[in-house]
């Protein structure tokens, strides 16, 4: 987990819920990474259980977004706690996401390493806009909006798409796809199956 003595945490829309039970992480390749995801229509304890259990999933795993496909999960939710160069990390939980990024004159697109907790171990470039706003709901169902630029603009794009069924090499040329795997199968000695979780629980 970050260290907030360090950050300073921005969350217009409340803390990250914690409390929850660390799980296996899910892998491209299962069918439910490839799908649109449900759309969230209960805003209930069951709901924030899940969100919770993402949040310490997300942690243990050292990533700063998680979906709930990523956990097996067929919902379309996402939580992230994102880093920024000004030293501020912006947390959420967004339900329903849809993006917007800029178009015409003002679309650039910045070319960055990009990995994903389900594909543990590979990182390869990937162009993305370079400034993005996720809409959608709370937990509790009211409406949540988040902007950024940079990584933070990067994490809203990755995360909404995977509740899209979209997984990052999927906007990748073949010959970077290929990479992106190579690198996964020399690090898959260090990602067992149930890894993150190993039978532990956090508090986020």
């Amino acid at each position: 987990m970050p260290d907030q003595t360090e950050e300073t945490v921005h969350a217009p829309h409340g803390p990250l819920p914690e409390g929850g039970t660390v799980r296996p992480v899910t892998r491209w390749g299962t069918p439910v990474m490839h799908r649109p995801q449900q759309p969230v229509t209960t805003y209930d304890a069951e709901l924030r259980t899940l969100a919770a259990d993402m949040v310490a999933t997300m942690y243990a795993a050292d990533g700063v977004g998680l979906a709930a496909c990523q956990i097996g999960v067929d919902r379309a939710v996402f939580v992230f706690d994102c880093p920024e160069a000004s030293r501020e990390r912006t947390v959420g939980v967004v339900c329903n996401p849809q993006v917007t990024t800029p178009e015409g004159a003002d679309r650039r697109l910045e070319v960055a390493d990009e990995g994903c907790l389900s594909l543990p171990g590979a990182f390869v470039e990937c162009a993305r806009p370079d400034q993005a706003t996720v809409t959608g709901t709370g937990l509790d169902g009211e409406p949540v909006t988040f902007s950024g630029d940079g990584l933070l603009a990067r994490c809203l794009q990755h995360e909404t798409d995977h509740t899209l069924g979209t997984v990052f090499g999927d906007r990748l040329p073949t010959k970077l796809r290929k990479k992106l795997q190579k690198e996964h199968e020399k690090a898959a000695d260090e990602y067992p199956p149930d890894w993150p979780a190993g039978g532990e629980s956090a508090t986020g």
